[in-house]
């Protein structure tokens, strides 16, 4: 996520981070290769004045020239500009007003609006435990009402059911009754989309927020859009009383512009980024950690909190109890840690959160690929249950057996034995020095500093 524009702004504060003294000379160069990587990422104009002359003031005054390392503190400044822009932290949704909690969900055809509503459906059941009912009123595209009734099968919400010769408003009437019969605890609506922003779309969808008088409206845009993203909310914004924005597609915006505008123009906060195509691909949006991941300082607690969501801990607890035991951490434990690394988005998820990975150079990157993990569980099922708890038994004619069953090459499975050698090394070693203790300790210090799940 973002790519670009963090391999584009870690490049440009590399010449400024170790200097000792910051000159007005200096500073304009570092700002200037700043500005011209903000704009390429398709910040809006007034967006990135506004950051250049903060971040200049702040430079050249007393806060950095009392610092101990200022070139650190110039980064660090950077960084806070970054969590100012995009909003200082996170704005949750409004749950707690008298349910049904009706949320109205505004956007423009393709935004992936639809897909949206399920997926804050599945973040709600699943992380607040609230019973979601779902509702769409966009009766100019049939495929958009079976479409939400296919998902809100797959994430488990009440589907309130309406049709194409309905009028919008006698959906939304009949959906706010059937939420309350059925003790629904939210209501998602979802509203028709256009290809563009109309007078006939705005008046319908200003109808609606009438009538329901929603605790939240909120508005989905697609990142991949760029600046007209910010130009769309920025016509919503006016048109109705937003509560907040939800950044869809952002996996597929390397240039993280919308994410760096939306606020600032429309004044909404940034509650939720679309960060995939599955209905757990949605996450609250923390300004600091975004900034952080910019800035290629990684987002560790959210890391953390994906990992508490999404790993098996009976598997994890399993694990634990029989490496303390003194058993070897075998090939079955090595194809579970890779399917727990799936479930977390793939490891490529995965070092968008760790710090420093963007400094990797490219071709170390293009070989961490998800596609090697999924080959490496494939040759690892291929074995027998004896080759996995005891693989010094694999033979060459194993191999062989392996590969041919795996669909690969005898290379590709000394290269899943050579590499669960490694783990299996530096398992023992986190084990023995009593690493994951402290790694925990370090966990809850984290925490304790702020940041933690909210």
């Amino acid at each position: 996520m973002f790519d670009s524009l963090s391999e584009k702004l870690t490049q440009a504060l590399k010449g400024i981070t170790g200097k000792a003294r910051l000159t007005e000379e200096n500073v304009a160069d570092a700002l200037r290769e700043v500005r011209v990587a903000l704009l390429e990422a398709d910040v809006a104009l007034s967006v990135v004045k506004d950051f250049i002359d903060q971040v200049k003031a702040r430079a050249l005054g007393q806060e950095v020239s009392a610092a101990l390392n200022p070139g650190e503190a110039f980064v660090q400044i950077v960084h806070q500009e970054l969590v100012r822009v995009m909003g200082s932290e996170n704005d949750a949704l409004e749950l707690k007003a008298k349910p049904p909690v009706i949320i109205l969900m505004a956007g423009l055809q393709g935004s992936g609006k639809t897909t949206t509503v399920a997926k804050l459906a599945r973040l709600l059941k699943e992380r607040h435990r609230k019973k979601v009912a779902v509702v769409s009123a966009d009766v100019y595209r049939p495929a958009a009402i079976e479409q939400l009734r296919t998902l809100a099968l797959e994430v488990g919400a009440y589907f309130i059911n309406s049709s194409g010769t309905e009028q919008p408003l006698d959906i939304a009437r009949r959906a706010v009754t059937e939420a309350n019969t059925q003790f629904a605890d939210v209501l998602l609506v979802d509203t028709a989309g256009r290809l563009a922003i109309d007078a006939e779309m705005m008046a319908e969808i200003r109808a609606l927020h009438a009538l329901l008088n929603p605790v939240e409206t909120l508005f989905v845009v697609d990142a991949m859009t760029g600046q007209d993203a910010v130009n769309t909310a920025r016509a919503f914004n006016e048109a109705l009383p937003l509560t907040g924005v939800v950044l869809a597609k952002t996996d597929g915006d390397a240039r993280g512009g919308a994410a760096l505008s939306v606020r600032a123009i429309t004044g909404k906060p940034i509650k939720f980024i679309g960060v995939g195509e599955k209905t757990d691909a949605l996450e609250p949006f923390y300004p600091e950690r975004m900034a952080s991941r910019i800035l290629g300082m990684g987002d560790v607690l959210s890391l953390i909190e994906e990992a508490e969501r999404k790993v098996d801990r009976d598997k994890a607890e399993k694990l634990a109890r029989k490496l303390q035991k003194g058993n070897r951490f075998d090939l079955e434990d090595f194809r579970d840690q890779l399917q727990q690394m799936a479930n977390m988005g793939g490891i490529s998820s995965m070092l968008d959160k760790l710090p420093g990975m963007g400094a990797l150079p490219a071709a170390a990157q293009a070989q961490l690929n998800d596609g090697m993990f999924k080959q490496m569980v494939v040759i690892i099922d291929s074995m027998t249950p004896q080759e996995r708890r005891f693989p010094d038994v694999i033979s060459g004619s194993r191999k062989q057996r392996i590969a041919r069953g795996s669909g690969t090459q005898v290379p590709d499975v000394n290269r899943v034995l050579k590499q669960h050698k490694q783990m299996q090394k530096m398992v023992k070693k986190v084990t023995r020095k009593g690493g994951m203790q402290k790694m925990m300790r370090g966990v809850q210090a984290l925490r304790s500093r702020g940041g933690g799940p909210r």
